[in-house]
């Protein structure tokens, strides 16, 4: 089963090796954890899983191959593996809870009157002994006592079920599913670099300690102070079809702010010309030319622009093919200038990354980002991070 444990979670996408495996046979092997399964859960957890991203992948899979919850996909039903149940009960229980359990009926009984009383339950129940509830006494439930108890939801009370069947809690985590302002920040951490420069201000206390075992007496060392050195260029399409993302946008650039010191914002609408802007109301009145930002802001800054590309091919491809004014040269001239000017760079597209193919502009302003146009989700942009650090 355990083999079948480590194939499951590779079908889902969580890299884990044969080494990890090994790992956590050990660790059961020399009972670091005390004999509850709810324990078992958080050790293969904390063993395989790298990125909290994967943990609801994780959830899915545990309760596949032991908890029979649901099929991987979530909609498919699988079968209690009984045997499963069985083992842990003669591995972890004491022989007094052996025997308590033998004196209430076999683990066959046990588990067919379970499957019973879910198609005969339906609606919930509070205490008793016979219905799958909370409290009381039957075997199946959450917070009553029944040593070889089954619990269904609820918080353990007693710590004394064999059979845990919780709700994942993890699922606004799961890689692909829509951003949120942590999930976003989370990702957006792999871009930060820290670098040490300008004057000495800290203590180095390595350095202090090392320095004073050799020479004999207090040698103070100094060293510059930590500080982010990633420098960020937003760009953000407002208007028109990005509309129906707003909320998202606002949450990308909500954790941007909070994440990166040096972080410098702009707004365009479908594609950059010669002028970006900073407030949206005044969006006609000022802005800021681009040769200005290309000259500003060198060459270390890393490039992000938002949109969804959706747009006339005109626009991208011809001088006077913007909605909102006549602009002397085509959208593809800056943007060449852009990915010139700054080789790290990245275009996020909140458009489904299957609908792609479908849009010309799509297309066009992906050839412009030299493919470097990713999905804003989870893993998208955790893959955009990835490539601007690799780039600077």
């Amino acid at each position: 089963m355990f083999l079948t444990f480590l194939d499951e979670l590779r079908a889902a996408g969580i890299n884990a090796s044969l080494k990890e495996h090994l790992v956590l046979l050990e660790a059961l092997d020399r009972e670091v954890i005390a004999r509850r399964p709810e324990e078992f859960y958080y050790l293969a957890r904390a063993t395989y899983v790298k990125d909290e991203g994967l943990i609801d992948r994780f959830d899915r899979v545990f309760a596949k191959i032991f908890k029979g919850l649901e099929g991987a996909a979530g909609t498919d039903e699988a079968e209690i593996p009984e045997e499963w149940l069985k083992a842990v009960a003669q591995k972890y229980l004491s022989a007094e809870e052996m025997e308590k359990i033998k004196a209430l009926g076999s683990w066959d009984e046990i588990m067919e009157t379970l499957k019973q009383r879910l198609e005969e339950q339906k609606g919930r129940h509070q205490g008793g002994s016979k219905w799958i509830g909370t409290g009381g006494t039957s075997p199946f439930g959450n917070s009553g006592y029944n040593p070889e108890g089954v619990r269904i939801g609820g918080e353990s009370v007693h710590k004394r079920a064999v059979k845990v069947w919780e709700k994942r809690e993890f699922q606004n985590l799961d890689s692909n599913r829509e951003l949120g302002t942590r999930n976003i920040k989370v990702a957006l951490r792999r871009l930060r670099r820290f670098a040490r420069e300008g004057a000495t201000q800290e203590l180095d206390i390595d350095a202090t300690i090392d320095g004073t075992a050799r020479k004999g007496w207090l040698d103070l060392a100094m060293r510059p102070e930590r500080h982010n050195a990633v420098k960020l260029l937003l760009f953000l399409d407002i208007g028109g079809s990005m509309d129906p993302h707003i909320k998202l946008c606002e949450e990308l650039f909500s954790a941007a702010n909070s994440e990166f010191k040096n972080l410098e914002f702009f707004y365009f609408h479908n594609c950059v010309y010669e002028g970006v802007w900073k407030d949206n109301k005044r969006r006609f009145t000022e802005r800021t030319p681009t040769w200005d930002i290309l000259h500003k802001y060198g060459h270390d800054w890393k490039l992000v622009l938002v949109g969804d590309a959706s747009m006339s091919p005109y626009e991208i491809a011809q001088p006077g093919g913007s909605v909102e004014h006549f602009n002397e040269e085509a959208g593809a001239a800056w943007m060449q200038r852009l990915t010139t000017t700054y080789p790290a760079a990245a275009w996020l597209n909140p458009t489904p990354e299957a609908h792609w193919g479908y849009s010309q502009s799509t297309r066009m302003m992906r050839e412009l980002m030299n493919d470097r146009m990713y999905p804003l989700t989870l893993t998208g942009l955790d893959d955009a991070m990835r490539g601007l650090s690799r780039k600077g």
